[in-house]
C-alpha cells in the first residue's frame, strides 16, 4: 500500500481577535494576552491574529491602551509565530476611505511593528478598495523582505454569486499581487457541501493559498472546515476552546483531534493546547459573571442562514430596537433586510455594509413607510461613495432617497475625493499630541477618540490630570 502523502492543515488562532470580538466585544485588555504568549509561540500555528479588526478603536476607547505598544509586546513574545491583522481595505481600520498616503503609511507602520500577514478586505468586493493596501505590502516586502497581503472574498448568497463569480474574483486577486487569498464567512453562511466545492473553484483557477474563516453561530462550521480542507483548503481560522463556538470559530483542539493520524494532521500537541486552554478558562468565567460575555452570542442561531445576517448585526440590532421600545418589530426587520439588501445592490453584510443595511432596514420598519428617511451612510452607498455593488441598485430607491444627485463609479477614495495626500495635514493637526509616528495614524482613523486618549496618557506621564482641569484660569489639579 503506499503511503500517505501529507498534506497537514495550517490552523490561524483567533484568541487574540476575532474570538474576543465576537464574545465579548473586544475588550480583552493587553495584559491578558501576554502570560500566554510563550506557550502559544510553542504550538506551531500558521499564525496567530491578534490585531486589527475592531482590536484598534477598542484599545483607544474602552481599554484606555495604545494599540500599537500592544502589537509591539506580542511581536516580543512571539519568537517564532507569524502574526496576522485585520484591515478594512481603503478604510484601514475606521470607517471612511483614506487617501492612498494614509493607506500606505498604515501598511508600512503596521509591518515594521510586528505584523506578518494583513488580511485585507471590503465589504462590497470592490477590489479596487483593496489595490492600495496591496500594493503598499509589496512595496515593502521588496524592500524589507517582510509582510505578506491576503485578500478576503466577503463571502456571501445571491444569484450574482455563482462559482464562476468567485473563480473570476480569485484570477483577479492573483493578478493584483496578493500572496494568498481568504474565505471570509462573517455571518456563517457556508454549508459544508457547498464549501467543498468553492475551494475545489479557487484550487482550480490559482495558485495562491486558500484560508477559509467562518463564524460558528449557525452550527455547522466545524463540519464545512471538514470539507474544505477534503477539498483542498491549506488553512483554517480556530479560536481555542474557552473562546471558541457561538459567535466565534470553531475550537482549535477539536480540528486538532479531527485531523490527527490523517494526511491532513496538523502535528500540534493537545497538551500545549490544553495549557493554553486553562488559562483562558477562568477569564472566560469572569468574562460570564461580569456579563460581558453574554449567553445569547454562546448557542447556535439557524436563522443566520435564513436571514444571512451576521451575529455582530443581529446583535446590534436587538438593541436598536430596544432604545426604540420597539422589540416587537424584531420578525418584521429581519424579514425587511433582504429587501433592502436588494435595493443596494445585494452587497455582502460585513462592517460597515451590515450596520449600514440593518439600520435602514429598522428605520424602514419603524416609519411605516420604505425609505421615508435615510440615514447619510444609505445615502452614501446609493451615491457610489463606497464603491461599487455587484448588481445595479434599485432605480426608484434612488430617486426617492437622493433623487437628481450625482452618483459615482470610481473606487471609495475618488469617489469620495480623497485623490490627495492627506497625511501631512493631519500631523498639523494632531502634532501637540504626537510622541510617535504612530501617534498620526491613531488620529487619522478616530480623531475624537485618539485625543480623548493621548490627553489621558499626559495625563498618566506627567501626573496632570487635563480632563478636570480649570482651562479657563489655567489651574491644574496635580
Amino acid at each position: 500500500m503506499s503511503e500517505q502523502v501529507k498534506k497537514p492543515v495550517g490552523i490561524m488562532e483567533t484568541v487574540l481577535r476575532d474570538a474576543h470580538q465576537s464574545l465579548i466585544a473586544t475588550r480583552m485588555p493587553t495584559e491578558v494576552m501576554l502570560p500566554i504568549v510563550d506557550t502559544m509561540d510553542k504550538v506551531g500555528y500558521h499564525a496567530v491574529e491578534c490585531w486589527g479588526g475592531a482590536t484598534f478603536d477598542a484599545s483607544l476607547r474602552f481599554l484606555k491602551e495604545d494599540p500599537w505598544d500592544r502589537l509591539r509586546k506580542l511581536r516580543d513574545g512571539f519568537k517564532n509565530t507569524k502574526l496576522q491583522m485585520l484591515f478594512r481595505g481603503q478604510n484601514i481600520l475606521g470607517y471612511r476611505p483614506y487617501a492612498d498616503d494614509v493607506v500606505y503609511a498604515f501598511v508600512e507602520r503596521s509591518i515594521a511593528n510586528g505584523i506578518d500577514i494583513i488580511r485585507i478586505f471590503d465589504c462590497l468586493n470592490d477590489l479596487r478598495n483593496l489595490q492600495a493596501a496591496v500594493d503598499a505590502t509589496n512595496k515593502i516586502k521588496k524592500q524589507e523582505g517582510r509582510g505578506s497581503s491576503q485578500v478576503a472574498l466577503s463571502y456571501t448568497l445571491g444569484d450574482a454569486y455563482t462559482l464562476e463569480y468567485w473563480a473570476d474574483t480569485a484570477k483577479k486577486i492573483e493578478e493584483m499581487g496578493a500572496d494568498s487569498i481568504c474565505i471570509k464567512d462573517m455571518a456563517g453562511l457556508l454549508v459544508p457541501y457547498k464549501a467543498a466545492e468553492l475551494v475545489k473553484t479557487l484550487k482550480e483557477n490559482t495558485k495562491l493559498r486558500i484560508q477559509l474563516h467562518r463564524h460558528y453561530r449557525s452550527g455547522v462550521a466545524s463540519m464545512t472546515y471538514l470539507k474544505a480542507v477534503e477539498a483542498g483548503v491549506d488553512v483554517i481560522d480556530c479560536a481555542i476552546s474557552p473562546f471558541a463556538l457561538g459567535t466565534s470559530q470553531p475550537a482549535t483542539e477539536v480540528m486538532v483531534e479531527t485531523f490527527k493520524g490523517t494526511e491532513y494532521d496538523t502535528g500540534y500537541d493537545q497538551k500545549i493546547l490544553a495549557e493554553i486552554a486553562d488559562y483562558f478558562t477562568p477569564y472566560r468565567e469572569e468574562c460570564l459573571k461580569s456579563g460581558l460575555m453574554s449567553t445569547k452570542v454562546l448557542g447556535v442561531n439557524i436563522k443566520t442562514l435564513l436571514y444571512q445576517v451576521p451575529g455582530g448585526m443581529l446583535s446590534n440590532m436587538v438593541s436598536q430596537l430596544k432604545e426604540q421600545n420597539a422589540e416587537d418589530k424584531y420578525r418584521e426587520v429581519l424579514e425587511e433586510i433582504p429587501r433592502v439588501r436588494k435595493d443596494c445592490g445585494e452587497p455582502p453584510l460585513v462592517t460597515p455594509s451590515s450596520q449600514i443595511v440593518g439600520t435602514q432596514a429598522i428605520f424602514n420598519v419603524l416609519m411605516g413607510e420604505r425609505y421615508k428617511m435615510a440615514t447619510g451612510e444609505f445615502k452614501d452607498l446609493l451615491r457610489g461613495n463606497y464603491g461599487q455593488t455587484i448588481k445595479p441598485m434599485n432605480q426608484e430607491v434612488i430617486d426617492k432617497v437622493i433623487p437628481g444627485e450625482p452618483r459615482s463609479t470610481a473606487r471609495s477614495a475618488e469617489a469620495t475625493g480623497r485623490t490627495e495626500p492627506e497625511l501631512e495635514s493631519i500631523e498639523a493637526e494632531m502634532k501637540q499630541y504626537k510622541q510617535q509616528e504612530e501617534d498620526v495614524l491613531s488620529y487619522a482613523l478616530f480623531p475624537q477618540v485618539a485625543k480623548d486618549y493621548f490627553e489621558y496618557r499626559d495625563a498618566q506621564q506627567t501626573g496632570v490630570d487635563a480632563a478636570a482641569a480649570d482651562k479657563a484660569n489655567g489651574s491644574y489639579p496635580v
